[in-house]
């Protein structure tokens, strides 16, 4: 790939056709620059990992010569990867103050202390290697969501981050208008922009239009009322506290992401409308018409605090009869499942469950189509490059683009475009993938570790051990052991067994005094004697013990 001065391109390694995993780069002559560093939630079809990472190997090949990781804001999408992949990079991370809040929290988790943090301020103006960086404070479903505008030798690109327009945010500023409109003035080579809710037509609602319905519905409920949220929506975590103030509740936080994301907010002076909530250990404390509680695990996360409510099963917490959880959140793309099986257990205690479907509980942090047709008009650019979206958001934001006049330029993760010099198009591509959090580790989703639990996640496992002597023959009788396959009592486990042991007993002389040669010809032994009948594949290891 050619890098040479002059010349400017724009790579997303990850965000780019999927929700999450934010990760995108820029380079200027040879100088990159890193923007977000996000994680994803696995899927339905990733059931092996709960969270992923995007594979950063093409700019750790290149982290000499990267400047630093500028961060827009502080959801989980686009800064809880910093902590895991920070140690690969090695480079400066910029942030505003509360975004620095959240990122120190969860690098001293990690045990992260020498991460150099910038702390830039929201609408400030700065430089990280080469590239002049503005910062405009836009609205979104957490305080001090930044897009940025790159000036660049070629040019101004906007990169949106995630945004909206709300006149009334209620937390932090309205989207600056103003300034977006002068920078249009100045001239913009390239919009790179959100698109995960530009299918909705017309313009965004308002936080504030969230508070009224919210309140009124609070005031009408009688039981215990739990309402879930995203933990990091501090103007939706301040809606419900107002709600249940207004309706004489005392508020309880679930969770631990809450009680991080209330202490951060706090230190950066947001929430200070509200009283200090109590904790899950309070709960009982507090009469059931007089609590409400607001609690992690709005997309079915099965470790989150609703879920374990869900099947009774919290140590704190019950549900039951007469109470009331709210969903004031969407469900992402992947969630359906796990988000239904919560609502359904649930139900099943007898508990009211009111979603966005029912009642005016949530409103998109995420620009809609008349938002983002507006953001065109403000900020006139030549192109956009639609990002932040599955292919079905990048292509409706690049229909929307071309309705407009505009030349749209439809990329995927791992795609190199080159800005400048010449036509804007694809050059090259760069290798991409995910990985996946595995306790502290980071694995290949294609690498053995995980490619092993998929076989045995589908097909199981079967262990075979036997003891032998000094010559290799078998001293009593085998083992087998297949969790998950067969029931060691069954018929099928006996017959197994005894063809095991019969196969053992014809391996050739020679393969007994070489242990790896003897353990693949066991493992072949036992492929055989699971036969057909089972039609699965299972992992298939043996332990011979030398005696």
């Amino acid at each position: 790939m050619t890098e040479q001065n002059g010349d400017l391109a724009f790579l997303p390694l990850g965000g780019t056709g999927e929700i999450g995993m934010n990760l995108n780069l820029y380079r200027q002559g040879d100088t990159w620059l890193a923007i977000d560093c996000g994680i994803g939630f696995s899927g339905n079809d990733t059931p092996e990992a709960e969270i992923l990472v995007p594979d950063p190997a093409f700019i750790v090949e290149r982290r000499n010569k990267l400047a630093g990781l500028v961060i827009t804001h502080a959801h989980e999408d686009h800064i809880g990867a910093v902590a895991h992949v920070w140690p690969m990079l090695q480079c400066p991370v910029y942030v505003t103050p509360f975004a620095s809040a959240v990122l120190r929290r969860k690098l001293a988790e990690a045990r992260l202390m020498d991460v150099p943090i910038r702390v830039i301020m929201p609408g400030a103006r700065f430089n990280v290697g080469p590239f002049d960086i503005e910062f405009v404070p836009v609205t979104h479903s957490v305080p001090e969501a930044q897009s940025m505008v790159l000036r660049t030798p070629a040019g101004i690109v906007v990169h949106t981050g995630d945004w909206k327009f709300d006149p009334e945010p209620l937390v932090g500023p309205a989207t600056d208008l103003n300034r977006l409109a002068e920078i249009g003035e100045e001239g913009v080579l390239a919009l790179v922009c959100d698109s995960t809710n530009v299918m909705k037509p017309g313009p965004s609602r308002s936080e504030s239009e969230v508070r009224v319905s919210m309140t009124e519905l609070v005031a009408s409920l009688k039981g215990r009322i739990a309402v879930t949220c995203f933990a990091s929506n501090v103007a939706r975590v301040e809606t419900i506290a107002m709600a249940a103030q207004a309706a004489g509740r005392t508020v309880v936080l679930v969770g631990r992401s809450l009680r991080n994301l209330d202490t951060a907010a706090r230190e950066c002076g947001y929430l200070s409308g509200v009283l200090p909530f109590l904790s899950e250990q309070d709960v009982n404390d507090v009469p059931d018409d007089q609590l409400l509680m607001i609690i992690t695990g709005s997309q079915g996360e099965p470790r989150s605090a609703l879920s374990r409510i869900s099947m009774d099963v919290h140590p704190n917490i019950s549900l039951g009869e007469g109470d009331t959880v709210i969903y004031s959140s969407r469900m992402i793309p992947g969630n359906e499942r796990a988000i239904m099986g919560v609502q359904d257990n649930l139900a099943k205690r007898g508990v009211r469950v009111i979603t966005d479907r029912e009642h005016f509980v949530h409103v998109s942090g995420h620009a809609t189509g008349g938002d983002v047709q507006k953001m065109y008009e403000l900020l006139k650019p030549q192109h956009v490059v639609p990002v932040h979206g599955e292919w079905r958001h990048l292509t409706a934001q690049a229909a929307l683009a071309q309705e407009m006049g505009i030349a749209p330029i439809l990329l995927e993760d791992g795609d190199i475009l080159r800005l400048s010099p010449g036509k804007l198009e694809v050059v090259d591509t760069a290798p991409t993938g995910r990985l996946a959090l595995d306790g502290n580790r980071l694995l290949p989703m294609n690498g053995g570790v995980l490619a092993a639990r998929r076989k045995m996640l589908f097909n199981g496992i079967v262990i075979g051990s036997f003891a032998v002597d000094d010559e290799g023959f078998v001293i009593g009788d085998p083992k087998v052991s297949a969790p998950g396959l067969l029931d060691p009592d069954d018929l099928e486990s006996v017959r197994v067994r005894e063809e095991f042991a019969n196969a053992l007993d014809v391996i050739p002389d020679e393969l007994r005094n070489e242990d790896s040669a003897f353990r693949e010809a066991a493992k072949t032994a036992l492929r055989r004697a699971l036969g057909r009948k089972l039609q699965k594949r299972p992992l298939v290891d043996v332990h011979v013990l030398r005696v």
